[in-house]
């Protein structure tokens, strides 16, 4: 995975909560932090996103994106 981003924080899904059209990833990145990102329901679709899958939290600004490889 090659992109502009600097701040990409390798770790696990550990829950993905799905509301009508958006759903809240949490990704533990070690030393008890939780990452949380705001995706579209497409999204974790389209990155087969599930709980125990490793995923990265790619962070621009006040924006947080997942990445998988």
């Amino acid at each position: 995975m090659k992109i502009s981003a600097r701040n990409i924080l390798k770790g696990k899904v550990t829950e993905i909560v799905t509301g009508a059209t958006t759903s809240h990833v949490r990704i533990d990145i070690g030393g008890s932090v939780i990452v949380t990102a705001s995706i579209t329901n497409e999204a974790v679709a389209d990155l087969a996103l599930e709980k125990g899958k490793q995923a990265y939290a790619v962070i621009k600004a006040s924006d947080v994106m997942i990445g998988i490889e």
